[in-house]
C-alpha cells in the first residue's frame, strides 16, 4: 500500500477512465483509507464498485459522499437507483425526487447523468400512478372534486398554485380559482344579450376588425414587456372601458355590449377602472403563464365567439370556452391560454370586485390605487 493517497486517487481515476475497474477500485479504496474524507472521489469509487458487482460497497461510498454534499445530484441519482434495485421503492422515490428538485434548482443536468435523470422522471411518474391507485383502492373513487384534487396534489399529478398578485395582495381571501357563475345573478341578463353582442362583433370583424389593437403594447417612458405577444395581432383587444374611461367610438358601435356591461358591478376607480374589452385570440396564439396585478378582483369571460381546441388554465385547473357558460376566475393565480384550433376565439372580458371584500375596504383599495397613479 502506498502512503501517498493523492497519487492513489490520480492513478485510480486514470484506471477508471481506462475502464480497468479492478485496479480503479483497489486504488480508490486505498485512498479512502488514507486521505481526508473530503478529498476522496466517493462517487468514482461507487462507480468502480458497481462495475464489479459490489453494490453494498458502492452504496456505502455514496453514503459517504452524501454526508459531505447532501444535494449532489449524481450521488442522489445513483443512491436512488441502488435503492430501486434493492426493492426499496419509498427510499428510491425520495432520493429520485430530491435529485430532480436539485437539478431543477441548479438549472442543468450534467450530460453524463442525462439518461439516469430521464429514468428518474419515468420512475416517479410510474410510482405516483401506483401510489394513487393504491390510495384510491383504500379510500374509494367516489370522491368529491375537492378530495380528488387533494389526492392528485398528494401524488404529484397536479401542481399546487396559490395567489401571487404582482402588485397588491389582500390577506385572508380564499384560494379559489374559479367561481360558480350562479353566485352572480346579474350574469343572467348579460347572457340574454349574447346574440346581439355576437351580431355587433360580426359587424366589427366584417369591417376589417377596426378598433382591435394588440393587447400587449409599448407604453411611453416604460420598458417594453418581455413577451412574443408584444405588438402582436395574434392577441388583440377592442376596448369599451379602459382605465376608467369609456372608449366612445367603440361604445357607440356596440350598444348591446354596453347595455350588457351596465349590469356588471365593475369597480369604479378614477384613472384605473372600469376595464372591459373583447379579447380576441387567433389560431396558434399562446398567452404565456403569468399572474395578475392584484387579488382583490375577479375576471369574467363571457364567450362571444367560441372555437374548438382553445384552452384556459388557472392554477392547476384547465377549462375551455363553451357557448352560454361564463368563466369567473381569480387572475392572481398563475394562468395561461392557448388557441390550438383553426378558428379565432373572442370573449367579453371585464373585472369585478371579489365578493368577500366589504365596501369600506373596496373604497380604501380604490384610494390606494388612485394614490399610486398620482404619485410622481
Amino acid at each position: 500500500m502506498s502512503n501517498d493517497p493523492r497519487a492513489a486517487i490520480a492513478a485510480g481515476m486514470q484506471a477508471l477512465a481506462a475502464r480497468d475497474m479492478p485496479r480503479a477500485a483497489a486504488l480508490l479504496r486505498e485512498a479512502a483509507e488514507l486521505a481526508p474524507a473530503a478529498e476522496v472521489p466517493w462517487v468514482a469509487l461507487a462507480n468502480a464498485e458497481l462495475a464489479l458487482g459490489q453494490r453494498d460497497a458502492a452504496e456505502a461510498a455514496l453514503d459517504r459522499q452524501l454526508e459531505l454534499a447532501p444535494r449532489e445530484v449524481g450521488a442522489l441519482l445513483l443512491k436512488a437507483r441502488l435503492r430501486e434495485q434493492a426493492g426499496d421503492a419509498r427510499a428510491a422515490s425520495t432520493y429520485y425526487r430530491t435529485a430532480l428538485n436539485q437539478a431543477a434548482a441548479d438549472g442543468a443536468v450534467p450530460p453524463a447523468l442525462t439518461a439516469l435523470h430521464a429514468h428518474a422522471v419515468q420512475y416517479l411518474g410510474e410510482a405516483n400512478a401506483g401510489f394513487e391507485s393504491y390510495l384510491l383502492d383504500i379510500v374509494g373513487k367516489d370522491l368529491s372534486p375537492t378530495m380528488t384534487e387533494a389526492v392528485e396534489l398528494l401524488t404529484g399529478k397536479r401542481e399546487l398554485y396559490l395567489q401571487e398578485p404582482s402588485v397588491f395582495y389582500y390577506p385572508g381571501l380564499p384560494q379559489k380559482r374559479f367561481y360558480d357563475p350562479a353566485g352572480f345573478p346579474w350574469l343572467e341578463p348579460m347572457l340574454a344579450l349574447v346574440p346581439q353582442m355576437q351580431d355587433e362583433l360580426a359587424a366589427v370583424l366584417a369591417s376589417g376588425a377596426e378598433g382591435f389593437a394588440p393587447y400587449v403594447h409599448r407604453k411611453e417612458n416604460r420598458p417594453a414587456p418581455n413577451t412574443p405577444l408584444l405588438d402582436n395581432p395574434a392577441w388583440t383587444a377592442f376596448h369599451f372601458w379602459q382605465d376608467g374611461a369609456q372608449v366612445e367610438d367603440n361604445a357607440a358601435r356596440c350598444p348591446a355590449t354596453m347595455e350588457a356591461l351596465a349590469y356588471a358591478p365593475m369597480p369604479q376607480i378614477p384613472g384605473r377602472s372600469p376595464n372591459a374589452h373583447w379579447s380576441r385570440l387567433l389560431p396558434g396564439a399562446h398567452i404565456a403563464p403569468h399572474t395578475g396585478m392584484l387579488n382583490t378582483r375577479l375576471i369574467c369571460h363571457i364567450p362571444i365567439l367560441t372555437a374548438p381546441d382553445c384552452w384556459f388554465r388557472v392554477g392547476s385547473e384547465t377549462r375551455g370556452w363553451v357557448d352560454g357558460v361564463p368563466l369567473v376566475f381569480d387572475d392572481s393565480f398563475n394562468h395561461e391560454a392557448k388557441n390550438d384550433g383553426p378558428q379565432e376565439r373572442v370573449v367579453l372580458l371585464f373585472e369585478i370586485w371579489r365578493p368577500e371584500i366589504d365596501a369600506a375596504d373596496r373604497e380604501a383599495i380604490g384610494r390606494i390605487f388612485q394614490a399610486i397613479g398620482q404619485y410622481e
